[in-house]
This record gives C-alpha cells, sequence and structure tokens, in this order.
C-alpha cells in the first residue's frame, strides 16, 4: 500500500511514527506550515515533520491540500491510502476520491460525539466519564464518515487534558495498527454515525480560557482540568489576571455560605481553598503574568495572594 499521512501536533507524530516503525510504504507527509515560536519568533517545524524527516519521509507544507500546488503533490503520490491525525485542515471532494482505499481520520473522541477541532478539552470541560478513539472514513462532513473502530475509555477524576491525551495518544496508535492491518487485507467493515446524536467540539477560543463563574465546584473543577497543563484558565484577582492549574475537590468542611464565590478560603500545603457556591475547590498552582508557576503558599510568602481575595473579581 501506498500510504500518505497528513498531521501536524505532537499527538499525529506518535502515530506516524507507529507508521514508520511498523514498516508501511508512507510515501509522503502532509503538514501543516512552519510557524514563529519562542522569543526569536523563529520557524519552528511541526512535530509531524520532525518525524517525517527523521524517516526520510518526503514533507509538504503547502496552505491548502485541496487545491493548487498541495493536490498536485498528492496527485503526483497516487497513494492507496490517505491517513489524517490532526492535520488541521477539512479535506475536500477531490482529495476525498483520490485514493483507491480511501482517506481515513484517527479522532480522538466517540463519534458521533464531539466532532470537531477540541474534542478531550471539550469533553473534560463537559464532566464527561469516558472518551475515546474513532477511526473513520473521510466524507465531505465534518467528522461524520462511517466508522471503522472505535474503542473507549474512562475519564478518571484525576485526569486534566495532560494526562488525558497521553492516553487517548497510546489508545489511538494501537488502533491504527490494527486498521493498517484491516486496510491492508480489504477488510474493513464501515458502521454510518447517527447523525442525531452528534455534538460539537469546536475550536479553542480566548473567551473559553477565561474563568469568571465559581457557583459550581463541578463546572470550575472541570475547567480547569480541560486546559490544564496547557494553556491554562486564566482569571483575575484584583483585576491582575492570573492562571490556574492542578485542582481537586475540596472538603466538605470548607463548605458555607457565609463566603463569596470565588473567595480564597483558606492557603496552606495543599494549595488554596476557593468557595464554589456551596462547595469548594483546592488549586495547587497558580501562574501570574510574566511569570512561572508557583504554589499557592509561595504566593502568599510573596504577597501576590492572601486569604479573602476573590477570584474573577
Amino acid at each position: 500500500m501506498r500510504v500518505v499521512f497528513m498531521g501536524t501536533p505532537d499527538f499525529a507524530a506518535s502515530h506516524l511514527k507507529t507508521l514508520a516503525e511498523s514498516n508501511y510504504n508512507v510515501i509522503g507527509v502532509f503538514s501543516q506550515p512552519d510557524r514563529p515560536s519562542g522569543r526569536g519568533r523563529r520557524l519552528s517545524p511541526t512535530p509531524v515533520k520532525q518525524v517525517a524527516i527523521e524517516y526520510g519521509i518526503p514533507v509538504f507544507q503547502p496552505d491548502t491540500v485541496n487545491k493548487g500546488v498541495g493536490v498536485a503533490y498528492l496527485e503526483r503520490l497516487r497513494p492507496d491510502l490517505v491517513i489524517t491525525v490532526a492535520y488541521g485542515k477539512l479535506l475536500r471532494k477531490r482529495v476525498i476520491d483520490l485514493p483507491v482505499k480511501g482517506c481515513y481520520n484517527v479522532h480522538a473522541s466517540l463519534l458521533p460525539k464531539y466532532r470537531g477541532a477540541a474534542p478531550i478539552q471539550r469533553a473534560l470541560e463537559n464532566g464527561e466519564r469516558e472518551t475515546g478513539i474513532s477511526i473513520f472514513r473521510i466524507d465531505e462532513g465534518m467528522d461524520s464518515g462511517p466508522i471503522a473502530l472505535k474503542h473507549a475509555i474512562a475519564i478518571t477524576p484525576e485526569d486534566n487534558f495532560g494526562t488525558l491525551i497521553e492516553k487517548l495518544e497510546v489508545l489511538g496508535c494501537t488502533m491504527l495498527k490494527r486498521f493498517m492491518e484491516l486496510a491492508e487485507r480489504d477488510q474493513v467493515e464501515l458502521e454510518p454515525q447517527n447523525g442525531e446524536l452528534a455534538t460539537l467540539a469546536p475550536k479553542i477560543s480566548p473567551e473559553d480560557l477565561e474563568l469568571k463563574d465559581f457557583s459550581s465546584p463541578s463546572s470550575v473543577l472541570n475547567k480547569i482540568r480541560a486546559y490544564d497543563p496547557l494553556p491554562g484558565v486564566r482569571t483575575s484577582i484584583n483585576g491582575e489576571p492570573v492562571k490556574l492549574f492542578e485542582a481537586k475537590r475540596g472538603n466538605i468542611e470548607y463548605q458555607t455560605s457565609k463566603k463569596k464565590e470565588g473567595e480564597i478560603i483558606k492557603i496552606d500545603a495543599s494549595g488554596m481553598i476557593v468557595s464554589c457556591g456551596s462547595g469548594s475547590v483546592i488549586i495547587s498552582l497558580v501562574q501570574f503574568s510574566g511569570k512561572k508557576k508557583i504554589r499557592p503558599k509561595d504566593a502568599l510568602s510573596g504577597r501576590l495572594l492572601r486569604e479573602g481575595l476573590v477570584l474573577g473579581g
């Protein structure tokens, strides 16, 4: 099989590495154009590009693969199969119809739930108890094609974006190897999605990263988990921005209606205990603008925090 891989971030890079180390005939890789990063704003290769270079696979980085030089590159490669993982662009009909075995995507949700760009974050933010990987044949809709393989895993109370994406990355690579075996033997069986059950996982916006409502411990906890360790949920203290990390539920002894929502009830070695409606949340790491992440107890010593301050104000 002549395989073309399309992907961009670290999550995708591990899947490309799986294909390369399993000796599949990856004849070309498409990734998003390099972007400036760091203080010097130098162009940095995408993680997928780095893996492709490591394994000597030709890399193409057109602005779009659906027309112009992008689709011309792809047509010259004559792939039998296209695999996409977090590529960042929708494929159009001309590309979808090109490989004889089809185009397939490895998606980090249990489709038809959480179609879109941010399924892991949205699942955590909404307090889901399970998620998983779906491998589906791409059609002209957004993550709406028939499913070839799907497998669920639990989301534990301790999971955040960092831990959950690692679990899904391992699962996705395992499932991709199984899918490739089926594709080689033309044994892929497809099951249509039920569009009536579809939910969306839109791209993360700056507004999504703002935490202003401290009325519910569950919603506060889930919001912080969804963006921990990167990019971090932000709130404010006395008008100054601060990011919050490593959250867990507070003890029942701190539940009190006498405290304001978002008020710092106590700061100790476990973190800062914040009043959230009838409950509380313990936050173990904070990050002030231009500074590193620190423990609230250290921020207390540095007079950046104190008990009685109210988050979100």
